[in-house]
Order: structure tokens, then sequence, then C-alpha cells
């Protein structure tokens, strides 16, 4: 008990424990300061034990362990964070939820002015209570995993593009129908309860639900395809610490992709527009015209062709021996220090000095971890396109196979090469 009353009063100031929303957020962000302070210093050559100093192989080794341990503390930190950060998400939404409908009011409230109030105005405004209601009890089912966003955030705790997209045209259609629904009921005429009804013809809906069911099966076949893909270790996927709504955006490494900033973009503009129907019809289902559910498909079809295209396995072009200026040429001898050169070894997502770190060589029988080799703002080693690694001792003269497994543990093809005494 005494120590939570410490932690409690600490909370406040510089509390960097991980049971508080702030004290989470600032562990992180000391640990990542450090570790950007010790790599730094390092990369200069300060800090460095004398016992090691005297060795080029034995200070690099020692100060790849050491950005290695403090790696792992920021990772840590980052993860406490995320879980934090998911825990408070859920209210967040609530907040977003709960705006809507009393934005959605108010907009109600002030074109009622001069046309005064009608059944439809108030079907939408119960339909939004009844909308919010239920997102409300989903939210708070999932309130451990983000509230809302907890249907849309894929296995590797990123936002799904794709779900997204679904989501939002699922949620677009669950409403229209509420709408529809609470105007039957307050219908009093026979022949208003039928205009109504043969608002739900396919005819007039057909474009709507063409769209819902096109996204909602890219999202389940996206799903499908990225698994598969990542079982037969043909794309390499890194778990993220936490959902950020770049990820809509973005690939896994935080870079922009055109396929889906294009699928956000054209299914936004649809909602929209199909969202301004409703509102000018709203005792009929939003007949989206088929130009624009075609333009929706197009846009399915990149981000899915989109899909298929990006990723690919790691592989090893050549290994060479690493010669620094003024060495004579030589064959490679245990000891000396192997550059492989290749593509993929550093998936999308795993820039982080923790991931780096998970990076090993197979050399013979012999494992390797590759080296951390800081500069300032980053690292020399490894990279994505050549690492470089000492051949250990252990490894016996000869023809040996060299493999690289990547952070998101893929192995790449072997490649030969003789080591000499």
């Amino acid at each position: 008990m005494a120590v939570q009353e410490a932690r409690r009063s600490a909370h406040g100031g510089g509390c960097t424990c991980g049971d508080c929303p702030h004290g989470a957020r600032e562990g992180h962000r000391r640990a990542v300061a450090e570790f950007t302070a010790r790599r730094d210093e390092l990369a200069s050559g300060r800090g460095l034990p004398t016992a090691v100093a005297h060795s080029a192989g034995a200070s690099r080794q020692w100060v790849s362990d050491e950005l290695s341990q403090s790696a792992r503390r920021v990772a840590e930190r980052g993860r406490e964070e995320g879980q934090v950060w998911l825990g408070r998400l859920w209210r967040l939404t609530l907040v977003v939820v709960w705006g809507a409908v009393v934005v959605l009011l108010l907009v109600q409230a002030l074109t009622a002015i001069g046309a005064g109030w009608t059944l439809s105005r108030t079907a939408g405004l119960v339909a939004a209570l009844v909308t919010a209601a239920l997102l409300s009890a989903a939210a708070t089912f999932h309130r451990a995993r983000g509230g809302l966003l907890a249907p849309v955030i894929g296995e590797d705790n990123r936002l799904s593009t794709s779900r997204a997209v679904a989501g939002a045209w699922v949620l677009l259609a669950v409403f229209s129908v509420l709408v529809l629904s609470v105007q039957l009921a307050g219908a009093s005429r026979h022949g208003r309860r039928d205009d109504l009804i043969a608002g739900l013809d396919l005819a007039r809906g057909a474009g709507l639900v063409t769209v819902l069911a096109l996204t909602c099966a890219i999202a389940v076949f996206v799903r499908r395809v990225v698994a598969l893909r990542v079982l037969d270790r043909r794309l390499q996927k890194v778990r993220a610490d936490r959902p950020r709504a770049a990820d809509l955006l973005t690939d896994d490494s935080g870079r922009g992709h055109f396929s889906d900033v294009q699928y956000v973009l054209v299914s936004g503009a649809a909602v929209l527009f199909a969202a301004v129907r409703l509102a000018r019809r709203p005792d009929q289902l939003p007949d989206l015209p088929w130009g624009l559910a075609l333009l929706v498909a197009v846009s399915a079809a990149t981000y899915l062709a989109g899909k298929y295209a990006e990723g690919g396995r790691p592989v090893i072009h050549s290994v060479v021996r690493a010669r620094e200026a003024g060495d004579l040429d030589a064959p490679i001898r245990t000891g000396d220090d192997i550059e492989i050169r290749g593509a993929g070894f550093v998936p999308p997502g795993a820039q982080g000095p923790d991931r780096l770190a998970r990076m090993a060589v197979r050399i013979g029988t012999v494992q390797v971890h590759v080296p951390l080799v800081p500069v300032t703002g980053g690292f020399t080693n490894p990279t994505d396109a050549l690492l470089t690694v000492p051949v250990p001792v252990d490894v016996e003269p000869g023809r040996v196979e060299v493999q690289v497994i990547t952070a998101a543990g893929v192995e790449t093809n072997r490649c030969t090469i003789d080591v000499t005494d």
C-alpha cells in the first residue's frame, strides 16, 4: 500500500511507472532519450571501458550488446505505453460517437427553423441514438483493445485499411435501415408505409449493396491473403507497439502507400456522397450511382493488387570478405569480417534498434548475432541490403553455408563460401 501511495503521489510529476497513462508515456519518453544519448555517445567513441578499447572487434561487440540491452528497455516501455494507450482509447471513441450525435441534433434543429420538424428528422435522431448506444456497448466490451477501433485493428497491431473502409460502409448501411425503420414505425397512412417499404427495393439500393458486399469481401480476402503470404514466408510482418491513425495511409514502415491512400480517399468520397443522398431522401436507401460504384470497385481492385505486390522473401546475392583501406586481398579466414549483400534483410516496421538486434546469421552450424554499429542518428549496420558480421573461430574451415535470419523470423536462401585457416 505504501508503494502504491508513493506512486500515486508521483503521477503528477516525473512518474515513469507503467500503472498510469502519464507514467507509461513519460517512462517511454525517458527511455528513448537515454537510448539516443547513449547511442550517440558510443558512436563518437566515448564511454568505452578500457578493457575492450584496445580491440576493434571486442569494442564493437561490447557496444552492440550495450545498445541491444538498452533497446530492449525502450521496447518494453513502448509496449507498456501502447497497452495503456489502448485502454484509454475506448473513452475517446465514446466521446467521438456521442459528439457526432450532438452535432446531428444541432444540425437538425438549425435546419428545422422555418421548415418545421418532420418525422424524418425524428427518425434520423432516433437512429443516431440507437446506433450510438450499440457502438457504446461494443466499445465498452472491447475497452481493453481500443473500444470501437478493436474490429479494425489487425493481427500486427496496426489499423487495417480494408477493415476501416468496410466498417464505414456497414455503419452507413445500418444507419440507413434504422432511419427507414423508425419512419415506418411512425407512419400512420397505409400509402406512406408502402412508399417506405419500396425504399428498400433492390432497384434503389443496388449500388449501395454492391459496394457494401465488395468492400466486406475485400476486407476478408485481404486478411486471408496476408495470412497465407506470411505463413509461406513471402511477406514479413513485424508487430507494431500500438495502432496509429497513419496506418490507414501508410505501409508497415510508415511511408505513404499509394494503394492505401487512393482506397481511403475514393471510399471516403463515396461514403460522403451516400450520406448526403440519405439526408436528401431519407425515405429510401441511398441510391449510389453505378458510375460511383464502379469507381469504388476500381479503387478496391487497385488496393488488392497492391497487397499482392508488396513484400517478398529476403535474399542473399553474394558474400565477400570485408576489406579495410590498406588491407591486402586474401581469402576468408576465421576472425575476418564478411559482407553479406542482398535485399530484404530489414522488413518494414523493423527499423527500431530492438528489432535490429534480433537479426542473426547462420555460418555453418554457428549462430552469429548481427552487431549494431552506431552512428549519430542511426546505425550503419545492419541495413536492408548489407550486413557485416565476423566469422567465429568455431567455424570449421572448408565450404560452409551462410544464411540470414531476419527480425521477422524469416530465413533467406543459403550462400556457400570457402573459409580457410
